[in-house]
């Protein structure tokens, strides 16, 4: 079954609720988006979210990595999806959100082409799991403000923003944890906003009320992680730090830096590089959380799939498209008191608005 046209556009999605990260605040999000259509009717979709901060290219440079799809996948037969796969990964190595969605869009197209939810093609382990949602860097009465917000509608994991004054963060944290009580999970990103000696302070202050912590250092400072005592490192996440799968071998040298690796399709390359680092953590030993960037409903559902078909997932961190003031599709989830399952639906469970 070939594939005979390719679409590659653009859209901005504006955001409900602008928020402040250790680097920046963010009011709206670019996405690329690439359709895929075989020569059976069918089409699959994709999404990228650049960012050069993160995935090291921005939208010029995705769009002209999408740009050149056409020699590498039209008049191709979808039945050699790995060999496409592979292709995607050595020419668009470079530029990992344009390789994501390109590789979401064909894992859509075989999942619906044999008429199954991607999960299930994937090989599902896990129903449904719990989503944290985000609150971005604010004041103490803000922040449990949004808090009250997110708990009301359910959610009963919330990742607070850090990074930018540790004292601050500390007393974030705390307010949030006496509120709310232990009924209520707390995790927390740095954004690499962290000295050690930042970290060490916010952990001894706070490591009571905070499951764990997202890349308190700069990606670069894995042997400032490694110096840190055991259970600190056992209680942060790879984040920056994670990009493809060529980063876990040095992850997992002892000691290992970080217990827990977060996998973001936007960072890795799509579902195929993210399905082959949470094989490597998991023989290794690793837990999984799957994260986002400001994303459509598109990679989110994608992001889903591959965590709910992996062993070694214990934690999600899909929460960003839920904030988006419109989308391009819906569908791909539900979510239910703050829970996230796939949908039925074949592929990934997305409908074009």
């Amino acid at each position: 079954m070939k594939i005979t046209r390719i679409r590659v556009w653009k859209e901005n999605l504006k955001l409900t609720r602008p928020y402040t990260i250790a680097y920046e605040t963010v009011d709206h999000v670019e996405n690329i988006f690439v359709s895929l259509d075989g020569e059976n009717g069918l089409s699959g979709i994709g999404a990228a979210s650049p960012a050069p901060e993160v995935t090291g290219e921005d939208i010029p440079a995705c769009e002209t990595a999408l740009a050149g799809l056409a020699p590498l996948l039209e008049n191709r037969d979808l039945r050699d999806y790995n060999t496409l796969l592979a292709t995607l990964a050595t020419r668009l190595s470079g530029t990992p959100a344009a390789m994501a969605a390109a590789d979401i869009a064909l894992h859509d197209l075989l999942a619906r082409s044999l008429d199954l939810p991607l999960v299930r093609l994937l090989g599902r382990v896990h129903d449904s799991l719990p989503t944290s949602i985000t609150i971005g860097i604010m004041p103490v009465d803000e922040t449990l403000e949004e808090a009250r917000e997110y708990v009301g509608r359910g959610f009963t994991i919330l990742k607070i923003k850090t990074g930018l004054a540790v004292e601050e963060d500390i007393e974030r944290v705390i307010r949030v944890n006496e509120t709310f009580g232990p009924g209520i999970r707390i995790r927390v990103d740095a954004n690499q906003g962290y000295s050690p000696g930042d970290f060490r302070r916010f952990f001894k202050a706070a490591a009571h009320c905070v499951e764990f912590s997202e890349q308190p250092l700069p990606a670069d400072e894995v042997a400032g992680m490694q110096a840190l005592p055991e259970p600190m490192r056992q209680a942060a996440a790879a984040d920056e730090s994670l990009h493809s799968p060529e980063d876990v071998p040095r992850l997992l040298q002892s000691p290992r830096p970080f217990g827990i690796f977060n996998i973001k399709l936007m960072k890795c390359g799509g579902i195929g590089p993210g399905m082959e680092i949470a094989k490597m953590a998991r023989h290794g030993g690793i837990h999984l959380m799957w994260g986002c960037m400001d994303e459509s409903i598109v990679s989110i559902s994608a992001a889903l799939h591959a965590a709910l078909a992996s062993p070694a997932t214990r934690y999600l961190d899909l929460d960003g498209s839920l904030d988006l003031a419109r989308d391009i599709v819906d569908g791909g989830f539900i979510l239910e008191n703050g829970r996230l399952r796939t949908t039925e639906q074949p592929g990934l469970g997305v409908k074009r608005i």
